[in-house]
C-alpha cells in the first residue's frame, strides 16, 4: 500500500515537474518573438479611427472610421466616412489603404488678414521711448499665421487621398 502511494506521488511530481518544464520554454520562446516596446513608425490601430483625410487642395473631404484587416492582419481598407454633418447623412466609402498618403504633420493653414483703418481716422503707434504718434492718413496692416506643430505619436496627423468630394461621393457604398 505504502509503495503504492508513493508510486502515485512520483508519478504526480514527474508531471508536474514535466508540465513547469515545458511551460517556461513555449514562455522563453514567445517572448523572443514578441515585441515589448513601441517602434518608429508603427502605428495603433485604434487611434487611426477619426483621423481626419483631406485632398491635394488641403480640403477635408472626410475622416477614417474603422479599418479592415485581411486574414493575414495586413491592413486592406480604411473606411471613410464622407459627408454629412455631425454624423447625420454621412456615407461610408472603402479606399485601399496603399491609396492614403500618412503625413505625421499637422496640416499647415495659412490665414491672411487685411485692415485698413478710414482716411479721416488718424492712426496711434507705440513709440520706443514709450511716447504716443499720432498720424493721419490710410494705414494698412497683413498679419499672416502659420499653424504648424511636431508632436510624436502614436498615429499619424492626418491622411491625404487624391479624390475631391464629389468623387468621393460617387463611390459605391461601404455596408458593414
Amino acid at each position: 500500500m505504502i509503495s503504492k502511494c508513493l508510486a502515485i506521488a512520483f508519478l504526480a511530481i514527474a508531471s508536474t515537474i514535466g508540465a513547469a518544464a515545458a511551460q517556461t520554454a513555449t514562455n522563453q520562446a514567445a517572448s523572443t518573438t514578441s515585441a515589448t516596446m513601441h517602434k518608429e513608425g508603427e502605428w495603433r490601430a485604434s487611434k487611426l479611427t477619426g483621423v481626419n483625410v483631406y485632398n491635394e487642395a488641403n480640403e477635408k473631404i472626410g475622416e477614417i472610421n474603422d479599418v479592415i484587416l485581411d486574414r493575414s492582419g495586413k491592413v486592406a481598407n480604411v473606411i471613410l466616412g464622407v459627408g454629412g454633418f455631425l454624423g447625420l447623412g454621412e456615407r461610408y466609402v472603402a479606399v485601399a489603404f496603399d491609396k492614403l498618403k500618412w503625413v505625421d504633420q499637422p496640416v499647415t493653414s495659412t490665414t491672411a488678414s487685411t485692415t485698413s483703418a478710414p482716411a479721416s481716422a488718424p492712426a496711434t503707434t507705440s513709440a520706443p521711448d514709450s511716447t504716443t504718434r499720432t498720424t493721419t492718413g490710410a494705414a494698412t496692416t497683413t498679419t499672416t499665421t502659420t499653424t504648424t506643430s511636431a508632436s510624436t505619436r502614436w498615429y499619424p496627423d492626418h491622411a491625404v487621398y487624391n479624390a475631391t468630394k464629389d468623387e468621393l461621393k460617387a463611390m459605391p457604398e461601404f455596408k458593414y
